[in-house]
């Protein structure tokens, strides 16, 4: 046993769509005592801030373009260099792509964030084979008046058609659930994503977990590397 082991504080979750990096990110939030944050929801943050840059950003989604890797780093980095971070962070899906991660490695070698020891020290790659994804993806669904989300499988409500949390009886499923949706996004995931994969390897921070099974299962696995 390796004694005063320095923990990972500062980390990335990757996996494939519905493989739980929110879910599991969120988790490691609360444990940590760390924020977590996702490209697609400071992206939307911004566009809807008024500033310029969150206009060209608004304009860049509105026209359902890619938006720029300089455009989420910049997002990202805003974030990290606020002092309430410089003690670790969490970003969830990101980055999505080789051009990403680039750009992120360039941010990360800037003189304050190698002063303030805020560069990545793990990534963590949920693994789950593509009919574990599309089973997950299809069945969720979320309670229409308290948001609580749940699955037909493996998160059902204990009374059936009846919200946990709420008692509500109303539920809604995103219109892109479904099957050739999904197998649309895991193709676009191998062609696009999967290259990052090797990038981390290389720089001896990635680690990978299985990431089927229930959702405590998959968190005492990330327990054991992260060692919180």
């Amino acid at each position: 046993m390796v004694e005063n082991r320095v923990l990972p504080r500062r980390i990335v979750m990757m996996g494939p769509p519905g493989s739980g990096k929110g879910t599991q990110s969120a988790i490691l939030s609360e444990k940590l005592g760390l924020n977590t944050y996702s490209a697609g929801e400071l992206l939307r943050e911004a566009a809807a801030s008024g500033t310029p840059e969150g206009n060209a950003i608004k304009e860049i989604i509105d026209k359902g373009n890619l938006v720029p890797a300089e455009y989420i780093v910049n997002r990202i980095e805003a974030k990290i260099i606020e002092p309430e971070n410089h003690k670790g962070y969490i970003i969830d899906g990101f980055p999505r792509t080789l051009d990403q991660a680039k750009v992120f490695e360039e941010m990360q070698q800037k003189p304050f964030f190698q002063k303030n020891n805020l560069a990545v020290d793990l990534v963590l790659l949920l693994q789950v084979p593509d009919e574990y994804v599309i089973d997950r993806i299809i069945g969720r669904s979320q309670c229409a008046e308290c948001g609580m989300l749940y699955h037909e499988k493996f998160k059902p409500t204990k009374v059936f058609g009846v919200c946990d949390n709420c008692g509500c009886k109303e539920f809604t499923r995103r219109a892109d659930d479904t099957y050739e949706t999904v197998v649309s996004r895991l193709r676009n995931y191998r062609r696009v994503t999967a290259p990052v994969i090797p990038y981390y390897e290389d720089k001896g921070l990635l680690v990978c977990v299985d990431g089927t099974g229930p959702i405590d299962v998959v968190s005492e696995k990330i327990r054991k590397i992260v060692g919180y």
